[in-house]
């Protein structure tokens, strides 16, 4: 690597492989302001904020400039002021100006440049009409009003996560970021990840907040209201009231939520514990018949619901386990209704999550029973934050509490789950002990940042290939390459957000680029202090086990389906009409899965075929893009009936019915 140093305003600062200007700039100690830079997606330099003066080269952004031997670069000159001051008036100007009442003041990007640039009046003419807020979502709310266009949110849901739900539209002062097809965030394919929340310099994407609803139930006399603390909010709170990133702060996170009213205190590492017994068990089941592998992890909703909406061909794949937080609030509401001799629906459980989609995965209709959920509501690490202010409590000055038993009792296992590659190791420690083997060991080879880590790893006598992968657009790549044949493994996980939960959507967002690793080193800290490693060793486990749950009944509380999911909520199509006394409805779905079995085939010939027979005129003919039945296409609904894996026969054979029933004339 080339080492050489610029000058930076005077100052010598050596040049040490950074990949551009800005960089240098930054390690040089300069806070040049920025919104639209992040060092883990694409350069886009759209906000201008980093421009500075080269010699020889001119005014330059320092985001996209390459570093060269002999720079003299100015980052505080009177021009360079003023433009940055011009360009932060403009975007206030087109801003909607509701700080003191926005979910992002405090945090919001947009004030503290503002703050640091001077900036004390607006110039320009504010602009007054704005688009509605977008609340379709569970997990995500959407205010074109509060966008700066720096195009973060576009790149981080392209890039990072491959889904690309995000994009502009319009031009000139016109321009916009909009969902696709301009449609409500909870109306598309977004996966809840959050991931865009994370970057989104102002309150243009908050989180979905369910503050208010926790505080009625906690105030409503005649509910017992119960909370779950998933491990990555523990070593991630405290940065929210100035303690460092991944010191682990259960105990003053328990004291806290009992003084904001929670009746128990519970921990989401007790249902982690479980997962890994359910997953280890199904893993090593698979494994030893040599069936449905690869096994993939399903504790992340985000993933789960990337897996429903772009591969439906390895949803056999996907372990039938729920998420830790749905096998705990499936437990403690059926536990909890007995022992403390209560009906269901009074017993009210919360969730503290480092995660956006678990809003999304909570409100999923298979995890509720008689319409009454397993978890009723699901706050974010910065939710939390925000109840613990209001109630006006000094967190960083709070003695630590214990959890309640038996739901607060959990090994190291159930703690890593949090970091990336976290839950394969707690497997793997669980499937050691049931082949003979010490389980009380770490697995250092699954830890990392890397968004892919591949590895073989020896255990019984076997050896098992993994891979663990977070950032959904990783997780792509890796299926395409098992899909293709290139690939071979026997376990994968898969993180939605890069990192792993600690790094989730409802976390604070990180200041610096460590945090992250802090978070998890948080976690495997937390592993090590604990007696037990195993999850098979929670004694409180083998006791639910023994007295309550037997093979059915651990199914059917603890496991659950995956199904094709549609992307978009469309309209149908409407391609050719006819008399409405006398039709005969033909409705084809164009979605990928259908698409790719023939849809295009069997529209064309049917088409073909109707008009051939003179029939056309009794046929509206419609379009549609999902009808959540990908595994039988392609699929035509006739009137009411749907015809899965259809041909030209089978459609032309409804068609033939239905008119054979209708009038004399009518008939064919």
């Amino acid at each position: 690597m080339e080492r050489f140093s610029i000058t930076i305003d005077q100052c010598q600062v050596p040049y040490e492989g950074e990949k551009n200007l800005l960089e240098v700039i930054r390690k040089a100690n300069i806070d040049l302001p920025t919104f639209c830079y992040h060092s883990e997606i694409s350069v886009y330099g759209a906000c201008r904020l980093c421009m500075v003066e080269v010699e020889g080269q001119g005014t330059v952004p320092a985001c996209s400039t390459p570093v060269r031997e002999g720079m003299v670069v100015h980052t505080n000159t009177k021009r360079l002021r003023k433009m940055r001051k011009i360009i932060i008036e403009l975007m206030l100007a087109s801003h909607n100006q509701s700080c003191t009442t926005c979910d992002t003041s405090n945090d919001c990007r947009l004030q503290a440049i503002a703050k640091q640039l001077g900036v004390r009046e607006v110039r320009f003419k504010q602009k007054k009409e704005f688009a509605p807020v977008d609340t379709t979502s569970d997990a995500i709310v959407r205010d074109p009003s509060k966008c700066v266009l720096c195009g973060d949110c576009v790149r981080v849901c392209n890039e990072i996560q491959s889904v690309g739900v995000l994009d502009f539209a319009d031009r000139g002062a016109d321009a916009r970021v909009v969902a696709c097809y301009d449609k409500g965030m909870g109306e598309i394919e977004c996966v809840n990840c959050g991931q865009c929340v994370k970057v989104c310099p102002v309150g243009a994407l908050t989180i979905k907040s369910e503050i208010d609803r926790v505080f009625e139930a906690i105030d409503d006399t005649s509910k017992t209201v119960v909370v779950q603390i998933a491990p990555a909010t523990r070593v991630a709170i405290g940065e929210q009231f100035g303690l460092d990133s991944g010191q682990i702060t259960t105990g003053q996170m328990i004291t806290a939520l009992r003084m904001v009213g929670f009746d128990k205190v519970f921990d989401t590492a007790y249902g982690a514990d479980v997962t890994v017994i359910e997953e280890g068990s199904e893993f090593l089941k698979r494994y030893r018949e040599n069936r449905d592998l690869p096994q993939f992890t399903s504790c992340c909703p985000a993933w789960v619901k990337f897996a429903e909406q772009y591969c439906p061909d390895v949803l056999s794949l996907l372990s039938s386990c729920r998420s830790p937080q749905q096998m705990f609030g499936s437990l403690a509401k059926d536990q909890l209704s007995d022992t403390l001799g209560i009906p269901r629906e009074d017993i009210v459980v919360v969730s503290v999550m480092p995660c956006t989609a678990k809003k999304f995965e909570a409100r999923r209709p298979e995890f509720a029973v008689d319409g009454n959920p397993d978890v009723d509501f699901v706050l974010t690490t910065r939710e939390l934050t925000r109840m613990i202010q209001e109630v006006g409590i000094d967190f960083s000055k709070l003695s630590p509490g214990s959890f309640d038993m038996p739901f607060g009792f959990n090994t190291g296992a159930g703690v890593i789950f949090g970091a990336s590659g976290g839950v394969s190791e707690a497997v793997l420690r669980y499937a050691a002990s049931a082949l003979g083997e010490n389980g009380d060991q770490t697995f250092t080879q699954l830890r990392g940042s890397e968004g892919t880590r591949v590895t073989e790893i020896e255990i019984g006598g076997a050896t098992l290939r993994l891979a663990v992968v977070s950032g959904l657009a990783n997780a792509r790549r890796l299926i395409d390459r098992i899909r293709s044949g290139d690939a071979h493994y026997d376990l994968i996980e898969v993180m939605a957000c890069p990192g792993g939960c600690v790094n989730g959507g409802g976390q604070p967002v990180s200041k610096t680029r460590d945090t992250v690793y802090r978070r998890s080193q948080g976690l495997y800290n937390n592993d090590r202090m604990l007696q037990l490693h195993v999850s098979d060793e929670n004694p409180y486990l083998q006791k639910m086990y023994s007295d309550r749950l037997d093979e059915t009944r651990a199914h059917h509380l603890l496991h659950t389906t995956y199904q094709n999911r549609k992307r978009v909520a469309l309209d149908d199509v409407l391609l050719s009409d006819s008399d409405p006394e006398n039709t005969v409805e033909l409705n084809f779905c164009f979605g990928t899965s259908c698409y790719v079995r023939g849809a295009q085939k069997l529209y064309n010939n049917v088409l073909k075929a109707i008009e051939e027979e003179g029939i056309g005129e009794f046929c509206a003919i419609r379009a549609s893009f999902c009808g959540e039945r990908c595994k039988n296409g392609p699929v035509l609904t006739v009137n009411n009936e749907v015809i899965d894996h259809c041909t030209e026969e089978k459609a032309m054979d409804a068609i033939h019915k239905i008119l054979a029933r209708k009038k004399p004339a009518q008939r064919v």
